[in-house]
């Protein structure tokens, strides 16, 4: 009988994205690399708990979140949570970003100092710049500033951010543009707090790290994970939590490229099997505008 596997999440490692399993193995992806799996059959999802604890009730979740945490799990894990606003006596220092995902696409964020550019490729920032650096509260107040003074959003949905990757600029110039007009705009707001230094114009880009140059338009993607289904396709790209799987067909209504999205985080709260020599018959649905009325069918092929 085939071991179950537990995915505990997607990381990004200076490697690249590494999948981490809960008895502490990691899987690291290239390009290239076959992902296959299957889902246990008679299987469940359930609850993956909060903050490094399990679950107290075992509750069952739903195949489509991306949580993977009941309603209690998920209070518990946002409780102290900078994310969420609710801690403001973190002592690190934090600095203040932007971040852009495509035309358009642009927002502000804030993470720790010693977590490095990790929260920008979680994200799938196709590039991004440091706005500042300070104290917690001079963090969250410069990101308060730029949502009201200029707009800027400090939350991007992932259909947006899949819809055009595979349409972007061809240059890094063009694609930090958008970035350096609006990075100039928040340097000069009043109200920039006295405690956040402020950073130069120095962007970063994650085309060559996330393999999105040339990557073929995708058909659609994954909406959850079923009971007895199984996923296999070759890794072409990936951003943030989305792997980018070449599944060797189409479908036609779908746009038949053969390229599928599939977000880690559907992963967790699963068994997982290994899935060699299995086809994709995961539940699949058209990418945002993509094409309308195209719906979620059963399998690829």
């Amino acid at each position: 009988m085939a071991r179950t596997w537990k995915c505990s999440g997607l990381r990004w490692s200076a490697d690249g994205p590494v999948l981490e399993w809960e008895a502490g193995r990691r899987t690291a992806l290239t390009w290239g690399k076959r992902v296959a799996f299957g889902v246990e059959e008679g299987g469940v999802r359930t609850c993956v708990g909060a903050r490094g604890h399990a679950c107290p009730l075992g509750a069952v979740v739903p195949g489509r979140s991306t949580g993977a945490r009941c309603e209690e799990c998920a209070r518990l894990d946002r409780a102290h949570s900078v994310a969420a606003d609710t801690l403001a006596d973190d002592p690190r220092p934090y600095r203040v970003y932007l971040a852009w995902f495509g035309p358009g696409m642009v927002k502000v964020g804030i993470t720790a100092v010693e977590r490095g550019p990790a929260r920008l490729l979680e994200q799938g920032a196709v590039c991004f710049s440091w706005l500042g650096i300070g104290p917690l509260m001079a963090a969250r107040r410069a990101e308060e500033l730029l949502r009201a003074a200029l707009h800027v959003p400090d939350r991007i949905p992932y259909a947006d951010k899949r819809a055009v990757r595979a349409v972007l600029p061809d240059t890094e110039a063009e694609r930090a543009a958008e970035l350096a007009e609006l990075h100039a705009r928040a340097l000069a707001l009043t109200g920039w707090p006295e405690s956040l230094d402020r950073a130069p114009f120095r962007p970063v880009d994650h085309v060559r790290v996330f393999g999105l140059a040339g990557v073929p338009a995708a058909a659609g993607e994954v909406s959850e994970l079923v009971a007895g289904g199984a996923a296999s396709g070759e890794l072409v790209a990936a951003a943030g939590p989305d792997l980018h799987l070449a599944t060797g067909g189409g479908s036609r209504s779908l746009g038949g490229s053969g390229v599928v999205v599939l977000d880690a985080r559907l992963l967790a709260g699963w068994g997982l099997v290994p899935g060699a020599g299995r086809g994709f018959d995961l539940p699949v649905r058209a990418l945002k505008g993509t094409g309308e009325g195209a719906g979620v069918q059963d399998g690829l092929f």
